[in-house]
């Protein structure tokens, strides 16, 4: 009897392992089309501000890539934003990023190089457009902004497109009107608090860590900004990805009293070109839907990356790749 125990044992274990093959097997079987192999190789992906949510999105996606896609090394490489992204992906420097869908369109209106090469591969998180102010500042709205001095996100960033139209719809000239800073989220919330800027316009995932750390340590305010989304539509073009949006009360609690505030909002695009693998962006793609859930308990923006949207990348076709992998997933 006591003989037997060991034996028991060898055969429980032995069992186990044979198990664990043949869920290692389906799961490698769920992942890949018959007879492909696992994609490997080395890819770049262009994120944003260091203090930004697409550099903590991409962060954490390297983590998920490691864990779904691990003959894949995954290099980030920080940004001014997404019109900059845009240009790293046309010339070579990058092969996937993030960009908003109204800097995708300019990008395109503008018939800049390498515009016809760039697909999608899934609809992401919408940013919100966030105009900060110190609260006791007598800016109620962005007309209020004339001849104060405005962060209004850097050259390269899809911050600055947007703040340009919202001063525009707001009657301002972007130049003439208001002291443009032209700097990031990074070091906006310390010029805000050392009082070198009245105020900064933040386009980013709710809530954005470095104005949720501001609200907690200074006392600031969120002017709404929904009153200009019929502004913003009568301009046509890429504006019209623009839409009305609620910031809940709980985005910045310290800053918002209970109150939502009404602002602007506009998707962001998981981006790459033509020339990517398609086997890798299919793979990449359903790390990116897959990981929604942990991803999401860090950075919350991702809790809303959905099946049912992701498709919904206008103004871009979807890369061959993707297209493979949302067939696969099709009930």
């Amino acid at each position: 009897m006591l003989n037997a125990l060991p034996r028991i044992s060898r055969r429980r274990a032995l069992l186990g392992s044979v198990a664990a093959l043949v869920v290692s097997g389906l799961l490698t079987w769920w992942l890949l089309p018959i007879g492909e192999s696992a994609p490997r190789g080395k890819i770049t992906f262009s994120t944003g501000v260091t203090t930004g949510v697409y550099q903590r999105y991409g962060e954490l996606l390297d983590k998920e890539v490691a864990r779904d896609l691990p003959d894949v090394g995954m290099e980030l490489r920080t940004s001014e934003g997404s019109r900059q992204n845009l240009a790293r992906l046309v010339n070579g420097q990058a092969d996937f990023t993030i960009a908003t869908a109204d800097a995708v369109a300019q990008y395109r209106q503008d018939g800049l190089p390498g515009m016809n090469r760039l697909r999608a591969c899934a609809r992401l998180y919408d940013d919100y457009v966030q105009l900060v102010v110190p609260k006791r500042s007598k800016v109620r709205s962005a007309a209020d902004l004339r001849n104060k001095r405005v962060a209004v996100g850097q050259d390269g960033s899809g911050v600055r497109l947007i703040s340009n139209r919202l001063l525009k719809a707001a009657g301002l000239d972007p130049e003439l009107d208001i002291t443009p800073v032209s700097i990031g989220i990074d070091t906006m919330p310390g010029r805000l608090k050392k009082g070198t800027i009245d105020a900064f316009f933040w386009s980013g995932g709710l809530p954005t860590t470095a104005v949720r750390n501001l609200s907690e340590r200074f006392d600031i305010r969120l002017v709404p900004l929904g009153d200009l989304v019929d502004e913003l539509h009568a301009e046509a073009g890429p504006a019209r990805h623009y839409r009305s949006a609620v910031m809940p009360a709980d985005a910045y609690p310290q800053a918002q009293n209970g109150e939502a505030v009404s602002t602007v909002a506009v998707a962001n695009l998981l981006v790459t070109t033509d020339a990517a693998d398609a086997r890798l962006t299919e793979g990449l793609t359903r790390t990116v839907i897959g990981s929604r859930d942990s991803i999401g308990r860090e950075v919350h923006a991702a809790q809303l990356v959905d099946l049912r949207t992701a498709i919904y990348t206008d103004p871009l076709e979807l890369h061959e790749g993707a297209q493979r992998y949302y067939r696969s997933v099709k009930p």
